[in-house]
């Protein structure tokens, strides 16, 4: 059983809860092409390091730290979004394993579920239906939800709220980016654990405070029951 002191989990989704397979950086590399960062150039380069470093972040911050330019930022964005959802249309939407069993069984141990993403609350809605997990989660949120995006504590701070959890450090963040791991952390959150199953490897991690590094969410429910 989950202790009661973590009665709220917030869950990143892409890399985390959810299987990338690629699709995040090739809606990425779409987006760059829309902006006019070419391929094959040093600025590509560089802009396309820049997505993995902040891999997890709120997309449209992303954009507009790339581009300096409000018109090519929103461009990038709108680009970055259909890439990503033309590939919900074709079967990108799957589960990391245990993913779903793992949001079940920590709800029936008594804890409520907050979904977090650098996504729009559209693409995120989209993603969710495409799963089928409309409702699944008890809760689901973007950075227009909370007002900034990762790596800033607002949107584990928002969920805090709205589930109305008294002390943040009965609160358990699990991510796949160093972002994750900042906002956490930055939040006050009690557990916060980095998981292996997307974006960013363990020697990220080391640079950035944490609690624990796990293979993937499916170890959550364990490490909550010690």
């Amino acid at each position: 059983m989950i202790t009661p002191r973590f009665p709220l989990v917030c869950l990143d989704m892409a890399g985390t809860t959810v299987r990338d397979d690629g699709a995040v950086m090739a809606a990425f590399a779409r987006a760059l092409d829309a902006a006019g960062i070419e391929e094959g150039t040093p600025e590509r380069e560089q802009a396309t390091a820049y997505t993995l470093e902040t891999m997890g972040q709120s997309k449209i911050e992303v954009f507009r730290a790339l581009t300096g330019d409000e018109p090519a930022a929103q461009r990038a964005n709108s680009a970055f979004e259909a890439a990503y959802l033309d590939s919900l249309g074709h079967g990108g939407a799957v589960s990391v394993d245990g993913a779903e069993e793992t949001i079940r069984a920590l709800q029936d141990a008594g804890a409520k579920v907050t979904l977090t993403t650098g996504f729009s609350a559209g693409t995120r809605d989209a993603l969710l239906e495409a799963l089928g997990w409309r409702e699944l989660a008890d809760l689901a949120l973007s950075p227009s939800d909370a007002g900034r995006g990762r790596p800033y504590p607002d949107l584990v701070l928002t969920a805090l709220i709205r589930c109305a959890v008294d002390d943040v450090r009965q609160v358990a963040v699990a991510g796949d980016t160093t972002s994750d791991l900042l906002s956490g952390h930055r939040a006050g959150a009690g557990i916060v654990a980095g998981v292996l199953s997307g974006a960013h490897r363990e020697a990220d991690f080391a640079t950035v405070p944490h609690t624990h590094v796990l293979g993937s969410v499916a170890e959550l429910p364990a490490l909550l029951a010690t």
